[in-house]
């Protein structure tokens, strides 16, 4: 008899969010939107705290895209105040349950002040291996691959590096996140059916979730709808259902010898 799949097998490694509805959510209640990004903060504790217990190693928000600077500026303003409050006040917390956080964008828009609260808050928690939190904030992911390509591009210019040898290995490891798993799941929440410039590149065998939940009712429960609907779904990466059945068999073979 076939050994069934582990618990461990059947949930993601890393999982990538696109935290959205914060206004909606605000709007439904009669309040200002910036209520809705209040409760947004609290939504990340629940999927943080959730996400640490159940074994994920990695979990990706999307905070802050580098198309939010276009929301208007009181706003703006707020969300980076926001951004670092909420960073002055969880670092603690995430450092005692052994969560490395890492801020992954454009950082050199950001204030003096809020780059170096962000670099304090990565020093502070950077021998931490329970999980990684890597919060996305003035990140795109066109952005993501254009300063991969720079750096390999002057690399080349320096001599360290020939045209030929820029591969899609070689781009890949330029990019945020090169040090972790692929995410292998992403869950966006608003009922949008979009990935908005989040992560193009590494998302691109990534199972896909979507889900009319506005962010700040993200709970316990559709997370783990979200993660029964991927430990359900058959990953071929690229081959067909025939030779994934054929490949299984034969390591099955393998491992019986």
């Amino acid at each position: 008899m076939k050994e069934l799949p582990s618990i461990k097998q059947l949930v993601p490694k890393h999982v990538a969010i696109i935290m959205d509805g914060n206004g909606r959510w605000a709007k439904q209640r009669g309040k200002a939107r910036t209520s809705g990004h209040k409760a947004g903060a609290e939504a990340v504790r629940r999927a943080v705290a959730f996400a640490r217990r159940n074994g994920i190693e990695s979990l990706t928000l999307f905070a802050f895209s580098s198309e939010n600077w276009n929301r208007p500026a009181t706003e703006v303003s707020l969300l980076m105040e926001l951004f670092m409050s909420v960073l002055k006040k969880e670092v603690v917390k995430l450092d005692e349950n052994n969560i490395q956080l890492r801020i992954i964008g454009d950082k050199s828009r950001f204030s003096k002040r809020l780059q170096k609260q962000i670099a304090q808050a990565e020093e502070k928690t950077a021998g931490n291996d329970q999980l990684t939190l890597n919060i996305a904030a003035n990140y795109g992911g066109q952005w993501d691959i254009t300063q991969a390509c720079r750096t390999l591009a002057k690399k080349v210019e320096d001599g360290d590096l020939t045209a030929e040898e820029i591969t899609e290995e070689a781009l890949a490891d330029n990019l945020m996140l090169s040090d972790q798993a692929t995410p292998d799941l992403l869950i966006r929440t608003g009922g949008e059916h979009r990935i908005s410039n989040f992560l193009l590149w590494q998302l691109a065998y990534a199972e896909l979730f979507f889900t009319p939940v506005l962010w700040p009712d993200f709970d316990d429960t559709t997370f783990a709808e979200a993660i029964n609907d991927f430990a359900q779904r058959e990953r071929r990466f690229g081959l067909t259902s025939e030779q994934l059945t054929m490949l299984m068999q034969d390591i099955d073979t393998r491992t019986e010898e």
